[in-house]
């Protein structure tokens, strides 16, 4: 019982002390500090924090070098494009000329070649592509694959011709002609019945584009090239020429209505593609580097 006692007062002793001392630390103006129990916590949780935003700034940072990848390509397209719609304009105007004599059908697979023939019209059988504006070639050169209009309209003319020198009936294209000349009898000198010869582009058929009318058989109302229904009307060959201007009859329709349509929208590509490179670099840039709220 006596060490008992002696544990129980050297306790309350020692509590005593400690409130002596605490009083004297108050006296003197010192503060005592609590221990912070969470510390460690937070500076594993602050860790966690950054290694997140680190893996997120390499990862967001692929949207501009993305963006700018696709944007260069682009460009390499455009390049590509525009040498493919050059040398398809230095088909349509080159002087040498095929002219198939073994097999005729050889003409389908030479788009966009100059070939030479010898024959008659029938005019009996004139189909309008319509409506239709005149071709100016350096401006066609120019705005190759854009749509665009001169503002004056009328139609193509295409006439079935029958080949001497081949032995088929083929479609051509002679060219255009206002709406006013339209009618066959207000043009009737071009309207000629011996025999000729004459150069043209060979076109391929036409695919119907969005908005564009289904063609009209019945009416003689054509608004795209399809070859399978023109030839299934005239009783022809699926071959398609666009006369050449230098092939133009005095008084008859304007040739040279060849028309190079390739899509060529690259351009706007590139603005897009760049300007979301620039748009998300200025982003990444402020929000990692400058350390920018935005």
């Amino acid at each position: 019982m006596s060490g008992l006692k002696y544990m129980l007062m050297f306790c309350s002793h020692a509590r005593r002390i400690i409130r002596i001392n605490l009083s004297v630390h108050l006296l003197l103006g010192f503060t005592v500090k609590p221990v912070n129990v969470s510390r460690q916590t937070s500076v594993d949780a602050a860790q966690a924090e950054k290694s997140e935003d680190s893996l997120l700034k390499w990862l967001l940072l692929l949207i501009p070098v993305t963006t700018f990848g696709l944007g260069t390509w682009q460009v390499k397209r455009r390049q590509w494009k525009l040498k493919l719609i050059e040398d398809l304009q230095k088909l349509t105007t080159a002087d040498r000329f095929h002219c198939p004599r073994s097999d005729p059908m050889e003409l389908k697979d030479l788009e966009y070649r100059r070939v030479k023939v010898r024959g008659r019209f029938d005019h009996s059988q004139e189909l309008y592509i319509l409506p239709r504006s005149p071709v100016d070639p350096e401006r066609e050169a120019r705005e190759a694959g854009r749509l665009s209009s001169s503002g004056e309209t009328g139609a193509n003319v295409i006439t079935p011709f029958n080949c001497t020198d081949l032995g088929i009936k083929i479609l051509v294209n002679r060219g255009y002609v206002p709406k006013k000349k339209i009618s066959p009898d207000t043009r009737m000198k071009g309207q000629v019945t011996e025999e000729v010869e004459l150069v043209g582009v060979v076109r391929l058929t036409e695919q119907r584009k969005p908005f564009v009318p289904q063609n009209n058989v019945e009416a003689n109302r054509w608004f795209y090239r399809d070859l399978e229904a023109m030839a299934k009307v005239t009783g022809a060959e699926e071959i398609f020429l666009d006369v050449v201007l230098e092939s133009t009859i005095p008084g008859g329709p304007i040739g040279g209505q060849t028309r190079v349509t390739l899509r060529n929208e690259h351009m706007q590509y590139i603005l897009t593609w760049y300007g979301l490179c620039t748009a998300t670099s200025y982003m990444w840039y402020t929000k990692f580097i400058k350390r920018i709220h935005i």
